[in-house]
């Protein structure tokens, strides 16, 4: 594995068609490889619009299996470019079963693992328990399958990506899991926007604090987060709210949370940044965090609320 590893994080605009959206996405991943990418990094559910401001039983039509046809593009893509992809796709698992599932496609075009979902929200615009099932704990996960659920990171020929989605990004017990479990980078691709009646205070404050949380979870494991979000305006099909601006700002910190690179809030943008793989390293050496962890005293952690 290198040294130096140059990432690059999408940020896209998306069509409720799934020809338009992928091509787009291949153009922007083509791109980002013709300028060196290594590993390319998409945001959650590219291949459509964010269907999950509605509950709509018509909308599980747009789930597929993996490996599938939206998987099989991504695949060819990356053995073409010899790159990794980090994807995002609405999986139906079996029938009445559907995740929220990240697919890492290795760059011979292999599946090297996938992550399903763990946290999900269930908030005005945002009704994705309506769709989708957690992931499996470890435990309950069979040990021969590539549909990993929990917290285990997927090891690739570019780095143990430790890939969470979207709303596992507020959980520090999710980016520890991974860490502990050896992740080399945290990746969280990302659907977030804001409800257009909010104020712009309010935005301002939802915006810093994604930003903020994430960062504080690469300092706080000493750990790169690669976290692209999608970008523009998506109306609610229903007509029961003004739809959802999402909000862009995808980032790239390193692992004292400082910013590499992050797009605005309005445009589609490769981030391409390189990250050094042997800061972590170096850097848990003089911050220490895992050595002076007190794992005999953190069993409450495991209530759901001591009272």
């Amino acid at each position: 594995m290198a040294k130096i590893l140059k990432v690059a994080a999408i940020q896209q605009l998306c069509s409720e068609d799934k020809e338009i959206s992928l091509s787009s996405t291949e153009q922007k991943v083509k791109s980002a490889a013709k300028n060196g990418a290594q590993l390319v990094v998409l945001q959650e559910l590219h291949a459509t619009h964010y269907f999950c401001q509605t509950e709509d039983t018509a909308l599980f039509d747009l789930a597929e299996t993996i490996p599938g046809p939206t998987s099989n593009r991504l695949s060819a893509l990356a053995k073409s470019l010899n790159i990794v992809i980090v994807g995002s796709i609405f999986e139906k698992r079996a029938s009445g079963i559907y995740h929220n599932t990240a697919v890492v496609i290795e760059s011979d075009g292999s599946i090297a693992g996938t992550y399903r979902k763990m946290h999900i929200p269930d908030d005005p615009g945002f009704y994705e328990k309506f769709y989708f099932t957690p992931g499996d704990p470890k435990a309950n996960r069979p040990s021969n399958t590539l549909c990993e659920s929990g917290f285990k990171p997927i090891e690739t020929s570019v780095g143990t990506l430790g890939v969470l989605v979207c709303w596992d990004q507020w959980y520090p017990e999710a980016a520890r899991l991974m860490a502990l479990a050896g992740a080399q980078l945290l990746i969280y691709p990302t659907a977030i926007g804001w409800d257009t009646n909010d104020t712009v205070d309010e935005q301002q404050r939802q915006l810093d604090a994604w930003v903020t949380v994430q960062r504080g979870h690469a300092i706080a494991n000493n750990l790169p987060v690669i976290a692209p979000n999608r970008v523009g305006y998506e109306p609610d099909p229903s007509g029961h709210t003004n739809g959802i601006q999402f909000w862009g700002n995808s980032f790239i910190c390193g692992p004292q949370g400082e910013l590499l690179s992050q797009a605005d809030s309005k445009n589609e943008e490769n981030l391409l940044v390189d990250i050094d793989m042997e800061r972590s390293e170096n850097i848990r050496r003089i911050w220490p965090y895992f050595r002076d962890r007190r794992i005999d005293a953190y069993d409450d952690l495991n209530r759901r609320y001591i009272d």
